[in-house]
């Protein structure tokens, strides 16, 4: 549809950017913090271990103070969880309660909104240690972990995420170290089981929030990567809506409406893999309500339709795009879209699209809780950093989420990755997302001296004509 007639974006938008606790934080075994899954995995050859990231913790106040120059309205941060918890139970740790209240009084300072994510990829290593979301219990340990939260911030705190990229944790826990499947003769068995229960616990959150937070909102946080067919062989088309069943609809059918995927149950029936359940599990996933929608966006993803019968080269494929899943859907590299310089495929026109096809299903205000560009970033010798591709990248993606307002999409914030560059998953500190360049390389720690990108000026004049100039 071409749009001629333009509608300007809500006075009160929540602009923003996006960090999590174990890729910026440091300080990961110190001041009464218990390991994580984080802190225990082994990462990937030539990047660097998690220990420092960009010292977050030692450098909050300069940071937020950077980010309010910027004009942030809100900062999406992670809290983690065994700062609070060093054992995931038990015990509290009173200098992680304290740390992260400083955080959040440092952002309402500036009249910054925190936007809490609770869960960002940092399972406690204890409770891993246990069994971790397959058992029961993790359902109530990641309760009191929220209801912790909600007492000691619940009054200061208006808008919270429960689960970052539950779908990702589900579908490739093994590329973000999250999930130990050796051993295990049914792997989909498992990880749906791990799903279930985090789809329990996070329900149950919401219902809490709700009760403890009057006034608050809640939301998941998913990884919603929009799926196209190969071709219009309706084949493609089918497998294009089994992979969107699967990597999308699954989470939100079930966060929104409380109930599982039509095509997803099948596919999980096909794989001997459907759920153990109690009586009373859906009724809980039906008391839960989220208030909106968060969704990390990066690409959209492209599928052909496969009958299992011959392998798949999913070589090139990752995880935004997707593997393959014998037959069910296999990876088809997009030939009409460009790439990052780590292979990520480049889709404004898609984030478009994703925004109209959740609005359409689910009819709730959506938040963009992540959505960048990872770069090379070179320091210059006069201390700036020239990232052009970047801004050309959120530009286009600013652009359409602006023609996606004005279609109707109900769009109330827009938080890109990140606020500050922080240790990639896969690639380490050398794929820079930040606004902020943070002066370390991957083994040498450097100053840590904080400098603005032209990004930095550029986001500035975005937020302070609300979305109106987004010219260099």
């Amino acid at each position: 549809m071409k749009i001629t007639k333009f509608h300007p974006l809500p006075k009160d938008f929540l602009w923003g950017a996006s960090t999590s606790a174990y890729q910026v934080e440091g300080a990961n075994l110190s001041y009464g913090k218990g390991p994580s899954v984080q802190d225990i995995k082994t990462v990937p050859e030539g990047t660097s271990p998690l220990d420092v990231c960009a010292d977050f913790y030692h450098h909050y106040k300069e940071d937020i103070a950077l980010m309010a120059e910027m004009g942030f309205k809100t900062f999406r941060f992670s809290i983690a969880w065994t700062r609070i918890l060093p054992e995931g139970k038990g015990r509290i740790n009173q200098e992680g309660i304290d740390f992260y209240s400083n955080v959040i009084d440092e952002c309402l300072k500036y009249g910054i909104e925190p936007l809490v994510t609770m869960f960002h990829f940092d399972l406690p290593a204890a409770l891993d240690k246990e069994g971790g979301w397959s058992r029961r219990e993790s359902i109530d340990e990641f309760v009191n972990f929220a209801k912790i939260l909600f007492e000691n911030y619940g009054t200061r705190v208006k808008y919270w995420l429960t689960i970052n990229e539950q779908n990702m944790l589900t579908l490739v826990g093994n590329a973000i170290g999250t999930s130990n499947l050796d051993g295990v003769e049914n792997k989909i068995k498992k990880l749906y089981q791990e799903n279930h229960h985090m789809l329990l616990a996070q329900a149950k959150v919401f219902k809490l929030c709700h009760e403890m937070c009057p006034g608050a909102k809640i939301a998941p946080a998913p990884n919603i990567s929009l799926i196209y067919p190969a071709s219009c062989k309706p084949e493609d088309v089918m497998a294009a809506q089994n992979f969107n069943a699967i990597r999308n609809w699954l989470y939100l059918d079930l966060a929104v409406w409380g109930v599982y995927n039509n095509l997803v149950w099948k596919f999980l029936e096909e794989h001997d893999a459907i759920p153990e359940m109690e009586e009373g599990d859906m009724d809980i996933m039906k008391e839960g309500h989220p208030d909106y929608i968060a969704f990390n966006y990066y690409s959209t993803a492209t599928v052909a339709a496969d009958n299992g019968d011959e392998p798949v080269d999913a070589s090139k494929a990752n995880q935004q795009s997707g593997m393959a899943e014998p037959g069910v859907y296999k990876y088809y590299p997009n030939p009409n879209l460009q790439h990052t310089e780590f292979g990520w495929e480049i889709d404004p026109e898609g984030f478009r699209a994703t925004f109209r096809e959740i609005y359409s299903r689910y009819r709730l205000p959506m938040l963009i809780t992540e959505n960048g560009l990872g770069a090379y970033d070179k320091l210059t010798e006069d201390g700036k950093v020239h990232d052009g591709y970047r801004i050309e990248y959120l530009r286009k993606h600013i652009e359409q989420l602006k023609l996606a307002s004005s279609e109707g999409c109900e769009v109330i914030g827009y938080c890109p990755w990140s606020a500050i560059d922080l240790i990639s998953t896969h690639e380490g500190m050398v794929k820079r997302y930040g606004f902020i360049y943070v002066n370390r390389e991957e083994f040498d720690l450097l100053d840590m001296k904080r400098y603005r990108k032209d990004s930095f000026y550029w986001y500035k004049k975005v937020i302070e004509t609300n979305g109106e100039d987004l010219t260099d």
